[in-house]
Parts: C-alpha cells; sequence; structure tokens
C-alpha cells in the first residue's frame, strides 16, 4: 500500500538534487544557461506513445499508486490465476499449419516432446483438412497440453469433428481439458479474413457451454487491429468492444457467466517489453470492468493468447527477429499471459526463402521461451512487474486510454457499426501513418532496416516481395530495398554515392558513418576515399562514376570548403550533389555553389532515398 506521508513534504528529497544535475546536462547539451530552461526541465526528456501516453524519465515515490489485489482476484490486474503452476509457468505453445495430417501429428508430438506445453492447430482452407483433424491430434493429451484451433470458415465442421474426438477421449477430469475453438468473425470481419458468421460463432458457443470439457468457442482477436497498424490502447479498446458485442448477442440465449466463459483474447507483443507488459496487465483489467458492469465481476479473468507482432517482424536481416520476439515474449511472460506463442524468426518471407529447415526456425521459437522459463526462472513469479512505478503507471493510463477509445466505439453505435461507418480503421490508419511518419524519420529504429542495414543480403525473391496484409513497421525501406535488387539485377551493381570526406577524421566521421548508414538504409552503396582535399575531388569522382556525392565534414569546414567543393564535384560531371547536414551550414553560398539536397538527422529518409534510387533509374 502507498507509504503514508505529509503532503507538504517530497517523499522523494533526492529529486531535487537529481533534476538540477538533469538541468545541468541539458543545458550544457542545449548550449544554453540553466536559467533558460523549464521549471520542470527533466519534462524535456518526456516520449509520447501513440496513445498520448507521457512517458518519464524516472518514476519515483512520487508514482506510487494503490496496490492491487493479488493474481486470481477482481480484478485481475496482476494474473488470472491464483494457483498458476510456478514450475510451468505460462503454456509454451506452437502454431503448426501443416496440410498433412500425419505430418502435422508428427509435428505436434516432438513439440511436445522437445517442450512445448499447447497447441495452435490450423485447419480447413488455411491448413489440415477437417477431415483430418482427429488424425492430428492422436496422442495429444488435452488435459496437459490445451488446443486451439484456427479454422477460419470451417469452424463449425472443425467443431464437430473436435467433439467426436473428445467423445472418444479418456482423461483423469473432463474439466481439465481445454480446447479453443476459435471461432472469430468480428476481428475477422475487420482483416477481411473467412470466418463463420456471428450467429454460428453464437450455437457453437452453445454446444461449448454444454460440454463437460472447458471448451471455449470464442476468439477475440485482437492481432488483427495491431496488424493494421493499431496503437495498444486501439488494439484493447477495439477488443474489448468486440468481446461486448459477442456478449451481447451470447446472452440472448446463455446466462452471463457462461457467456463469459466462452470467450477468450488473442493480443500481439512486440519488443517494447514494458509497454507489452502494462498491455496484458490493462487487458485483465478492462475485461474485468466489463464483467463487473454485467453482474459478474469473479468471471471476468478471460484467458488471454500472446503472439509475437507479426508488424513489427523484417524481411531484411531477419535474424534480429530472434532477438524482438525474446523481448516481446518476455513481455508477454512478465505481464501475465496464459500461453505464448512466439512466431518463427523467418515468419515474414515464405518458406525457404532464407535457406534454412523448418525445424530450425520452430525450434528457435520454442527454445526462445524455453530459455526465458527454465533459465531465467521467469514463471516462477507471478506478476514479477508489480509494484514497479514505470510498469504500475504505464498499466494504469493503457487502461485508461482504451477504455476511451472502446466508449468511442459505443457511443458510435458499438462495434459492428463503428466496423462498417469506418471508423475502427480509420482511426487506426491515423495511427499507422504516424508510425509510418516515425520510421520514416528514423526517430523509431528497425534494426537491419532503417539502421544498420546489410547490402550483402540475397535479394529477396517475387513472391517475398508481394505485399501482404500485415503493416509492417519496416516495409517502406524494405521497399527502396527491393528496387535496389531490381537494379543490381538489370546492371549488375547497385546505385552507389561517393562520400567527400573533408577536413580530418575528427571532422568528417561522424557524418560519413551517419550518410553511409542511411543510403544504405535505400539500398545506395557508399564509395569513401577517405579525407580529400579539395584539390583531389576531380579525381575522386572521376575514378569513383557515381551519379550522387555527400559532402561529409563539420560546419567549420563547410563555411570554408563546401562551395568549391560543390563547383569541383560538377565539374567533373556528378549530377547530383548533397551535403550531410543543414541548409543553415550555408547559408551564405551563392546558388551556383549550393548542393542540390541536405541529409540530415530527422529528415523523411524514405522520401529522400526515393528520389535518390529515381535519380539514377531504380
Amino acid at each position: 500500500m502507498p507509504i503514508a506521508s505529509d503532503p507538504g513534504v517530497d517523499p522523494v528529497p533526492e529529486y531535487a538534487a537529481w533534476r538540477k544535475g538533469v538541468a545541468g546536462v541539458l543545458a550544457k547539451s542545449r548550449r544554453v544557461e540553466v536559467t533558460e530552461l523549464p521549471e520542470e526541465p527533466e519534462r524535456l526528456l518526456d516520449e509520447t506513445t501513440y496513445d498520448g501516453l507521457t512517458i518519464a524519465p524516472l518514476y519515483t515515490l512520487r508514482d506510487e499508486l494503490p496496490e492491487q489485489p493479488l493474481p486470481g482476484f477482481f480484478p485481475f490486474v496482476r494474473g488470472r490465476d491464483a494457483t498458476r503452476d510456478v514450475h510451468r509457468g505460462w503454456y509454451v505453445s506452437a502454431r503448426v499449419g501443416e496440410r498433412d495430417a500425419a505430418t502435422a501429428n508428427r509435428e505436434i508430438l516432438a513439440g511436445l516432446e522437445n517442450g512445448i506445453s499447447a497447441v495452435w492447430l490450423t485447419v480447413g482452407e488455411r491448413g489440415l483438412p477437417v477431415a483430418d483433424l482427429p488424425t492430428a491430434v492422436a496422442g495429444l493429451l488435452f488435459e496437459l497440453a490445451p488446443l486451439t484451433l484456427d479454422a477460419g470458415s470451417a469452424a463449425a465442421d472443425a467443431a464437430a469433428r473436435m467433439f467426436t474426438a473428445l467423445d472418444g477421449y479418456s482423461g483423469p477430469s473432463r474439466k481439465d481439458i481445454r480446447v479453443a475453438l476459435g471461432a472469430a468473425p468480428l476481428t475477422s470481419s475487420f482483416a477481411g479474413l473467412a470466418d463463420v458468421d456471428l450467429a454460428e460463432a453464437v450455437r457453437l458457443a452453445g454446444q461449448a457451454a454444454a460440454r463437460a470439457e472447458t471448451v471455449r468457442a470464442i476468439t477475440v482477436d485482437g492481432t488483427v487491429f495491431h496488424d493494421a497498424g493499431a496503437s495498444d490502447a486501439q488494439e484493447l479498446g477495439a477488443a474489448v468492444a468486440a468481446g461486448l458485442a459477442y456478449l451481447r448477442s451470447l446472452t440472448e440465449g446463455l446466462d452471463i457467466v457462461d457467456a463469459l466463459e466462452q470467450l477468450e483474447f488473442r493480443f500481439a507483443a512486440t519488443d517494447d517489453q514494458f509497454a507489452t507488459t502494462a498491455k496484458f496487465r490493462a487487458a485483465r483489467q478492462l475485461w474485468a470492468r466489463v464483467a463487473h458492469v454485467c453482474g459478474a465481476p469473479d468471471f471476468g479473468g478471460a484467458p488471454q493468447h500472446a503472439v509475437t507482432s507479426a508488424a513489427m517482424m523484417s524481411q531484411r536481416d531477419p535474424w534480429v527477429n530472434m532477438l524482438r520476439s525474446t523481448l516481446a515474449a518476455f513481455g508477454a511472460g512478465v505481464g501475465g499471459a496464459d500461453t505464448v506463442t512466439v512466431l518463427p524468426f523467418d515468419g515474414a518471407l515464405p518458406p525457404g526463402e532464407l535457406g534454412v529447415s523448418k525445424s530450425f526456425s520452430d525450434r528457435m521459437a520454442r527454445n526462445t521461451q524455453l530459455l526465458l522459463l527454465e533459465e531465467s526462472h521467469l514463471g516462477h513469479v507471478q506478476d514479477p512487474g508489480a509494484g514497479s512505478w514505470y510498469v504500475e503507471d504505464l498499466t494504469a493510463g493503457l487502461a485508461t486510454k482504451a477504455w476511451e477509445f472502446m466508449q468511442e466505439i459505443e457511443a458510435a453505435g458499438g462495434y459492428l457499426a463503428a466496423l462498417d461507418s469506418g471508423l475502427l480503421a480509420e482511426r487506426i490508419a491515423a495511427t499507422k501513418t504516424a508510425r509510418d511518419t516515425d520510421v520514416a524519420h528514423r526517430k523509431t529504429a528497425v534494426t537491419g532496416v532503417n539502421e544498420f542495414p546489410n547490402l550483402a543480403e540475397r535479394p529477396l525473391s517475387e513472391t517475398a516481395r508481394r505485399p501482404g496484409r500485415v503493416a509492417r513497421y519496416g516495409a517502406a525501406f524494405e521497399e527502396l530495398r527491393n528496387r535496389s535488387d531490381a537494379y543490381l539485377a538489370a546492371t549488375g551493381a547497385r546505385p552507389k554515392a561517393l562520400l567527400v570526406p573533408l577536413g580530418s577524421v575528427a571532422e568528417h566521421n561522424v557524418r560519413v558513418t551517419f550518410v553511409a548508414n542511411l543510403l544504405a538504409s535505400g539500398g545506395i552503396v557508399s564509395i569513401s576515399p577517405g579525407p580529400l582535399e579539395v584539390s583531389g575531388i576531380v579525381a575522386a569522382a572521376t575514378e569513383a562514376g557515381a551519379p550522387i556525392a555527400v559532402l561529409c565534414g563539420s560546419d567549420a569546414r563547410y563555411a570554408a570548403e563546401a562551395g568549391a567543393a560543390v563547383q569541383q564535384l560538377r565539374a567533373a560531371g556528378v549530377p547530383t550533389v548533397l551535403l550531410a547536414g543543414a541548409a543553415e551550414a550555408v547559408t551564405e553560398l551563392s546558388d551556383a555553389q549550393r548542393p542540390d539536397g541536405f541529409l540530415a538527422a530527422r529528415i523523411d529518409a524514405v522520401a529522400a532515398l526515393s528520389a535518390l534510387l529515381e535519380k539514377v533509374g531504380a
């Protein structure tokens, strides 16, 4: 509980000294006097999320919130299960999409033998033929390893086959058998995915509620909103709105408790581990509030299935996806997700594109979670983020923003009305645009894509280059790389640019490194001859034969030599001459001496690089 204190006494007396230190550093970096900074200079270090939440640079006792109830108790912020096995932790799930029943069965059993503890099976037109479902799950101990189906429009047929299989299955306790049928008509409608209609989903829920096993018919799939570009609060708010729409239909035939027990939620986990932790904690709080309003607060702890974000995955340097997935799984596990699925690190590419086996990709995805559970012991403590001022504050703020978004959807007539009117898509599209802008300006880094790219990578196949449903964060830069690959295929070489380092290494090294990294993110190779005198520029340009040249040096060096350097490059026949830095560095130059453009830290890199590729014919 919060520590009682005198309201006139700062609970963190050291804060003033810290603030003074921050002010000193900021004043020095901004080249101003401390007196010119705001009264609370640390606010200059605040960051704002796409939901409008402020992330402070430091959290202290000043930010303490009331302690939440223990796991298993309303509002379930700290977890839905008070007695979760700490030796197991969360369920380690793997997605199986094989179309051959025998192969799928072997994959399921091999996965169970090697560490997975839950199965997510694709059935119907997306995977295994429905008739082969019993064969695929033969040997699966349902009371030990929960099964989730993804059958799309074949959900009803798959459910019938599943029920038949369960009727012939004997286990120690029918209630311990856990199956999710995966019907998701409302969220599938948003994504344009084939699924059963709402009436059929409700009918399945009625059948599932009558079973002795623990069967949930409906999945509220928040990942479809995330994959379209939604913020965390938008993903949660839209999912809760969809859940409300399901409840309204379900309670026409079921009581509220049975209706609540027919829903489970699926959310995306990203490499922002603290945001992911807060998301799953906030999601439980939101749904608990819905259950409370419906008069059944004790039944508000719906299961959560975390899936590592498909939007954060890159096609370029996909090995980095292993790091992203590790952070995502960490955040989801710490956040209390019941089941976690780590997608294969090469999942953004067609099968076999990277030249590694499927078994290798699956093993890496599985072992990512096993390392977190069995070596880092993350499952041994429930809600390890509890009491963190940052995590608690972020959880509360995210829950508030998500509830507001849900209310906006409800005010528009509910989920279906917001879907039909385009309001839901419009709000999410606005967030996607904001995120795309941040990535384009490299305010948001996508390692291996807009930062530290590897131009030695093998070009992607035509199949890999086709756009997909998921709004991947680095897609715009990867399209630039595709253009570079096409240019390489047509000409035998990539587009290239000459770097013109002026002055000493100390003067130009930072900008040379910056420009080389920037150009590479657009598929343009940098040629650096080393420090150049103005008199040697023509020879260097002639030898390089590059249609683009970039001056790199200090502002002081630009004042002395940039104009002459530009003239030398144009005399050497270089069509496009750029300068690394801002235009203010050469305001005194005449038009004949001014560069054609400027490459600075926060430019729209996608637009600038696209224009350069156009200039060279790529």
